[in-house]
């Protein structure tokens, strides 16, 4: 099952989008991405806006800015972050159903939203319908088999990373996504690590964040009870405190 976005969960990933290390993973997307004044451009799963804003400002007034988000709530917090920009639009909807003619933008990007769609090829047909030629995408997933965090109990560790995958679809899809792009007729130009470490234990941080989402959802998982979720909650926060896991970028041109 993964997860869904009522108006306390799309609160919550805004504070982790507001953390330090996503705003540094913002500023490495859009570094790749590039994008031009005037450019019309596609944010798929734009979540609460951020991303939106940043490509509002890139492309100026001449430019456009989509954004596509199948959570009401999460749209409701675009809008107040970004709705009033005049390049900026939101509209409700899904990966593998892109609301946009054929050839009609120059650029999409994505962040965090492939790993949760179920039919890879279908969706990844899609961005290769909806951009132009000479156009680009630009996609960043996790592969979570690269989360390294301290703890005392590595068997418990096991089990609620292991309950965790669950929430996604495709929990290791970097590994895989150029083969499933080329098969959708795009060439990939680059391929990029972006890493997030937090050595020490701060609130401010996406690790801080994340592990408080995980415990509350492994929960009656793979066996796991509440007392297990707070007991590995306590275990990853307590002693030599250290976290990292890579995400990934790939940026592709239709061919």
């Amino acid at each position: 099952m993964t997860l869904s976005f009522d108006s306390e969960g799309a609160r919550q990933v805004e504070r982790v989008y507001s953390t330090p290390d996503i705003v540094h993973q913002r500023a490495e997307v859009l570094a790749l991405l590039a994008p031009r004044p005037g450019e019309r451009i596609l944010d798929v799963g734009s979540g609460p806006g951020f991303l939106l804003e940043a490509l509002a400002a890139a492309v100026g007034p001449e430019g456009a800015v989509h954004g596509i988000d199948p959570s009401p709530a999460m749209n409701a917090l675009a809008a107040r972050r970004a709705g009033a920009l005049p390049a900026v639009s939101l509209a409700l909807g899904s990966a593998e159903s892109l609301p946009y003619p054929d050839a009609d933008l120059d650029a999409v990007v994505s962040t965090q939203v492939y790993e949760y769609v179920p039919d890879i090829p279908h969706a990844f047909a899609e961005l290769r319908r909806v951009v132009r030629p000479g156009g680009r995408v630009l996609l960043l997933d996790t592969d979570w088999d690269s989360v390294v965090w301290h703890v005392a109990d590595r068997a418990r560790h096991a089990r609620v990373m292991a309950a965790w995958e669950e929430h996604l679809v495709h929990p290791h899809l970097p590994a895989t996504w150029a083969r499933h792009l080329t098969d959708a007729g795009f060439g990939i130009t680059a391929q990029v690590a972006v890493p997030i470490l937090n050595p020490r234990l701060d609130e401010d941080t996406y690790s801080a964040l994340i592990a408080r989402t995980i415990a509350a959802y492994v929960v009656d998982r793979h066996g796991l009870t509440t007392d297990d979720a707070e007991a590995w909650l306590a275990d990853v926060r307590g002693g030599d405190y250290f976290f990292s896991m890579n995400r990934f970028c790939v940026l592709a041109v239709p061919v």
